[in-house]
């Protein structure tokens, strides 16, 4: 009991009287509220976030790697961008279609256990439907999303690529353009979950580095020994 009270007094504010020296008037300051940071629940962020920046930074790194890769072997313009505009679009769509299914296998759990909650209430049915259904998760909007945020990311490095036609210039520019990008979406990602701005980027940008690494040196090895 005791701990309670004294839980509640804490939560007590008082207002503060100031008095001004000059004027002699009295001024009463009533106590801030908490701010929006406070009480806001960044947590209810994660699932939309966790989807938007992983298709982003999977069509980014991805298509980054594949162009890497094809231009450690033929040094035309034109086999690297076709590369890239063919992995945007298969990407793409594998993103939509892999989130419809598992979006859609989210719903008819979802619709299942509510069909068994409404069973457990003694036959009362009359809840508020049209909130329930709000809240269910939606395969459209969720593969639309999906396929939208690979396409953002995958049009950094066609976009680097697409002008320059010296080789060697043209493979630094989409390096340095993919590692700006992965760099902001890490920044991005942080700012709004409230997470460490620097270690999500340095996280987000070394991932990257090394999948377009690994992808040139794999694809340059077997191009000049098998091929």
């Amino acid at each position: 009991m005791a701990s309670n009270q004294s839980s509640s007094l804490n939560n007590i504010r008082f207002p503060i009287t100031v008095t001004n020296n000059n004027s002699n008037d009295v001024e009463v300051l009533e106590p801030e509220a908490n701010s929006k940071d406070d009480t806001f629940d960044y947590s209810k962020r994660a699932q939309w976030l966790r989807a938007a920046l992983l298709g982003a930074n999977d069509g980014l790194i991805s298509i980054a790697s594949l162009m890497m890769g094809v231009g450690s072997v033929k040094q035309d313009i034109e086999a690297m961008i076709l590369t890239g505009f063919a992995g945007l679009a298969a990407g793409a769509c594998s993103m939509a279609i892999g989130e419809f299914v598992s979006v859609y296998s989210q719903l008819d759990i979802e619709l299942a256990q509510k069909k068994r909650q409404h069973k457990n209430r003694n036959g009362n049915r009359n809840g508020n439907k049209e909130g329930e259904k709000e809240n269910l998760a939606n395969p459209w909007q969720a593969a639309a999303a999906s396929a939208l945020a690979f396409a953002v990311g995958a049009i950094v490095p066609l976009l680097a690529a697409a002008f320059i036609r010296n080789y060697k210039v043209r493979l630094a520019v989409v390096v340095g353009a993919v590692s700006l990008a992965l760099m902001a979406f890490g920044w991005f990602g942080a700012v709004l979950g409230k997470a460490p701005v620097i270690r999500s980027s340095a996280r987000v940008l070394v991932g990257g580095l090394m999948a377009m690494g690994i992808t040139f040196g794999l694809t340059k090895l077997i191009g000049s020994t098998a091929l």
